[in-house]
């Protein structure tokens, strides 16, 4: 195993009715005025906005709102944001929503704590200073941007989907109340766990000698993420289920799960990016429709990795090599996801890919032929093209 530092500063606060005390966790950031930026019309039909408002209100929180986010959000709202939270003196933003929602208020917390465009960061030009401070109530178990260093944005210019991690943009507190996923349609819910599952998955699959209780929670983890998404699927309105897969969220991206190795492959995470920057599909389902795909590509370099998944995670019987283990592991683990409602190949979502768009979607991933992806095997533009047609159906 490598040495490690872990920071996990957020302040968690779980539970029924955990949406009443968010005026006293902003009230406790001395802040003069909030930016509340939410998505659509469903946290306001559901009553949560008026929830937020009154609780704020109650605290003697200054505060103004800006909805519209969309998933895989976009730069012109962030540009936007920024623009409001500097005519309006804002220094906080509460993020109302989900892992976009969350991110977009990073990006806007970036923008108004750094001179320039806040679009430099994402795209590598600059590293950014300051980031005003972030809050978080949460309405879906997924991103597990709530606790995570990382905020992910789409630029419309090129629809360049890009990623931004530094300690700076952690939030402050995360306010995670299951019963605010009740209404989350089966889509959603499946895809949502399927993001968390691929952030610990992307930590597990290293070529560095690991700790065994890392690998234990990760294991752990993903088999209780299965384990729980098939009831909540099941009926809705599961605590326990919805609990552990909110709670699940907020560890797999923590960094706990990467503690002592060398922080993971994220391969398919980079090669989703291109997808949804593209094609505005659900991430988490992106990524189920390359994973195995990836897997199979890279599996050779160290079958035995990804036997103890196939073993400890999905529960095969061994075969007769790591070879034929590994390979069962991967068949069982795409199972599971057609299981859950969720694609394996590109065109399950709808999208003929062309010969063109293969090319266009590697030159991109590869940041325009300058870098290569991933840890396990690193994929230079071919070995990503390769990917992706492996991929498409």
């Amino acid at each position: 195993m490598l040495d490690f530092e872990y920071h996990a500063p957020t302040h968690v606060v779980f539970g029924k009715q955990s949406v009443e005390r968010v005026g006293a966790l902003v009230a406790a950031q001395n802040c003069k005025k909030v930016l509340i930026h939410y998505g659509g019309g469903s946290a306001r039909r559901s009553g949560l906005l008026d929830r937020v408002t009154q609780a704020l209100e109650q605290a003697g929180v200054s505060h103004v709102a800006l909805g519209g986010v969309v998933p895989n959000p976009r730069l012109s709202l962030v540009r936007e944001g920024i623009a409001l939270c500097r005519r309006e003196g804002v220094d906080f933003i509460l993020a109302v929503g989900g892992g976009s929602v969350i991110d977009s208020s990073k990006a806007i917390a970036y923008g108004i704590a750094n001179d320039g465009d806040v679009w430099d960061f994402y795209a590598k030009k600059r590293v950014p200073q300051a980031c005003a401070p972030v809050g978080a109530v949460l309405t879906i178990a997924a991103a597990g941007s709530e606790m995570s260093n990382s905020s992910v944005i789409t630029n419309e210019e090129g629809w360049l989907k890009r990623g931004l991690s530094t300690e700076l943009c952690r939030c402050k507190f995360a306010i995670l109340d299951p019963t605010l996923t009740y209404t989350l349609p089966a889509y959603q819910t499946a895809s949502g766990a399927a993001d968390v599952m691929m952030h610990t998955m992307e930590r597990y699959f290293t070529q560095v000698d690991t700790l065994g209780l890392t690998d234990a929670i990760a294991e752990g983890l993903l088999r209780s993420v299965m384990r729980d998404v098939t009831a909540a699927l099941k009926n809705p309105e599961d605590y326990d289920a919805r609990a552990g897969l909110m709670w699940a969220s907020s560890l797999s991206h923590n960094g706990l799960t990467g503690c002592g190795t060398d922080g993971g492959d994220w391969s398919c995470h980079q090669l989703e990016h291109e997808l949804s920057g593209k094609y505005d599909v659900a991430h988490g389902a992106g990524l189920c429709a390359v994973w195995s795909s990836w897997a199979r590509t890279v599996m050779p370099a160290n079958p035995a990795r990804f036997a103890q998944f196939a073993v400890n995670v999905m529960g095969v019987q061994p075969g007769a090599d790591d070879t034929e283990t590994a390979n069962r592991g991967i068949d069982a683990m795409e199972d599971f996801f057609q299981s859950i409602g969720m694609p394996v190949r590109i065109n399950q979502m709808g999208i003929d890919l062309t010969e063109a768009d293969a090319q266009e979607l590697a030159y991109k991933c590869s940041f325009m032929d300058t870098r290569k992806i991933g840890r396990f095997v690193p994929l230079d533009r071919t070995a990503i093209y390769e990917v992706y047609q492996k991929a498409k159906a």
